[in-house]
């Protein structure tokens, strides 16, 4: 089995993060699609004392959500194999020690893709970089008053909701954590930091009347809460959340970097398969449109792989992800309260969806309905590995569908240039 040679920037989360984030504010800018974003010039090499200036400041922005979308398809995709949306459909050691869910995956940092071919999985260092950027984007902008920097408030809120969803993702994937060098955390502690991020954003949205933000920090509050078990406040800030909100991801195709890289290992190449258990999903024996995959009728690269392709991120490499919604809401909201009012919450997705509604056949275990409903739902959005470990639902045993057998990892253990580098971790 080959390691597939490509390029790729990557950093460490402690000591090498803090240069390669401080180089992304320089460098990302021009590769940035703006989501909503101010639109701005590509500085080239900024020095970091420039960085201090209010005129900066909309570079700091756009190279902390450029970060994050980024970040944002390598988690899914990472997510994705371990959870068993998707199988190695490739022959690279860079994705099948994931595919195998091998030790071996400490390796593994991962690394925002440079190359249309890449196969590369990970996310904690990509992850790292957009919460180390969003962060330093509040701390620099927070010293300036409004009358130094146009849009200050809502630049601040979306750093801050970012900054949120970051946490979030690293809390629901590592098994613990570190933050700046510092010492080993858990999961929980990554949670609460996205709380008091998006209770942040929250505020500053509300000061500067922007709704998208707003919502998407409801959604992100409420998913945090669930990870922590707050289930009152989950549901809470999940009926905050307007019908037919949806905060997307946007890329590119004039770079690589900018690409959806879900689109280019699925779609524009035969690396990844959707695992047999999402393929030909019904609803009252009609296909599940929540769940749209392909089959091939051919092998994927590695010759071996029945090659079935998702649906739901076509056209370009530039398709959008979503980050936030009304359906994660209700669905968040259907878990923290259950009976009939999860039912009732699951109907209205489904309704929206153009899926039947409950009809019995799904049983009376109203968390396992909630959370097939997500299984499908939420599909390809990075939702599903976070749902298998806070549920304790089991991951596969026993071998792969390439015959290799599955090593023990679940959740994502610390990368070894953390363990080795940080000295809080040295024994």
């Amino acid at each position: 089995m080959r390691q597939h040679n490509k390029s790729r920037r990557t950093g460490h989360a402690s000591s090498g993060i803090v240069m390669t984030a401080v180089a992304a504010l320089g460098l990302a800018v021009g590769l940035i699609g703006c989501n909503n974003l101010l639109t701005v010039d590509n500085p080239g090499n900024v020095p970091a004392a420039s960085l201090n200036s209010a005129s900066m400041a909309p570079t700091l922005v756009a190279s902390a959500l450029g970060e994050f979308e980024c970040a944002l398809p390598q988690y899914i995709l990472t997510a994705g194999v371990l959870s068993g949306e998707y199988d190695v459909s490739n022959v690279f050691v860079n994705a099948n020690q994931w595919g195998w869910r091998g030790v071996e995956v400490n390796t593994q940092p991962g690394g925002c893709e440079t190359s249309r071919t890449g196969t590369g999985l990970g996310f904690f260092a990509p992850l790292q970089e957009a919460r180390y950027l969003s962060e330093r984007g509040i701390a620099i902008i927070s010293a300036f008053s409004d009358a130094d920097v146009s849009g200050r408030t809502t630049m601040l809120a979306q750093l801050s909701a970012y900054a949120g969803y970051a946490y979030v993702l690293l809390g629901e994937g590592m098994c613990t954590l570190t933050f700046d060098n510092g010492p080993e955390v858990t999961r929980a502690d990554a949670w609460k930091l996205a709380e008091q991020h998006f209770k942040d954003a929250l505020t500053y949205a509300a000061t500067a009347n922007n709704a998208d933000i707003t919502n998407m920090a409801h959604v992100g509050l409420a998913r945090a809460e669930l990870d922590l078990g707050d289930l009152a406040d989950a549901a809470t800030d999940a009926q905050a959340v307007p019908q037919g909100y949806v905060h997307i991801a946007q890329y590119s195709t004039s770079t690589p970097s900018r690409e959806n890289t879900i689109y280019d290992m699925t779609i524009a190449n035969d690396f990844l398969t959707v695992d047999s258990t999402y393929r030909g999903l019904t609803v009252q024996g009609q296909p599940d449109p929540r769940v749209p995959v392909k089959n091939m009728n051919r092998t994927g690269q590695d010759g071996v792989s029945p090659q079935w392709t998702q649906q739901k991120y076509v056209g370009t490499a530039a398709a959008p992800i979503t980050i936030a919604s009304w359906a994660e809401a209700q669905l968040i909201y259907a878990e923290a309260v259950g009976g009939q009012a999860a039912k009732d919450a699951i109907n209205r997705v489904r309704a929206a969806s153009g899926v039947p509604a409950l009809d019995g056949s799904e049983g009376s275990d109203i968390k396992a309905i909630v959370l097939e409903e997500r299984r499908r739902q939420l599909f390809s959005e990075g939702q599903r590995f976070g749902d298998m470990l806070r549920s304790n639902i089991p991951f596969p045993s026993g071998f792969n569908h390439k015959g290799q057998p599955y090593g023990p990892t679940t959740c994502v253990p610390l990368p070894l240039l953390e363990t080795q580098n940080n000295p809080h971790l040295q024994h």
